[in-house]
């Protein structure tokens, strides 16, 4: 069964564990990454900031489980408040669960944090406009595209155009 839950500290040594394995899978779709953010004080760093984030109330991380073991993790991002109550998803798995339906599933339940938990009338998801996978993850999840910003985000150490994506909390039309 998939679920999500907020990370702890206490990730950090499964989680640097998983990127190292999927490190060559993740880095086309991924900022380039030092080889320290593959270790498990990096880590550590990155989810200290990520709680930190949670407790300011401008970001939620979550881990992806199956079972009780972590495949990926999910991120609510720029959580803005004031009238756009507005946020921005991010989220990867191992390559040995994609096909599986586990990214889809996640980005179902963060949907659900970020319009009942955090209350907020939209999430936007960016994908790569090559990446057709995860373009379906967002669909199947009712995402609807609206745009394409060139050269959006520099992903493996270029800068790369990305399709646009949002959701609408339907309670709050």
């Amino acid at each position: 069964m998939i679920t999500i839950r907020p990370v702890r500290s206490s990730d950090a040594a499964a989680i640097a564990a998983l990127r190292l394995a999927n490190r060559e899978y993740l880095t086309p779709w991924e900022p380039a990454r030092s080889d320290e953010q593959f270790t498990e004080e990096g880590v550590a760093g990155t989810l200290a900031t990520a709680i930190a984030d949670a407790q300011a109330g401008t970001g939620r991380s979550h881990v992806i489980l199956d079972g009780e073991r972590i495949v990926g993790q999910m991120m609510l991002n720029s959580v803005i408040r004031g009238a756009f109550q507005s946020c921005s998803l991010g989220y990867w798995v191992a390559e040995s669960e994609a096909g599986r339906g586990v990214a889809t599933e996640a980005v179902r339940l963060a949907k659900a944090v970020a319009f009942g938990e955090l209350g907020l009338h939209r999430v936007q998801g960016e994908t790569l406009a090559h990446n057709l996978g995860s373009q379906k993850v967002l669909e199947r999840n009712g995402f609807v595209r609206y745009g394409l910003a060139p050269q959006y985000l520099k992903i493996a150490d270029r800068w790369q155009d990305h399709v646009l994506y949002q959701a609408l909390n339907p309670d709050m039309a």
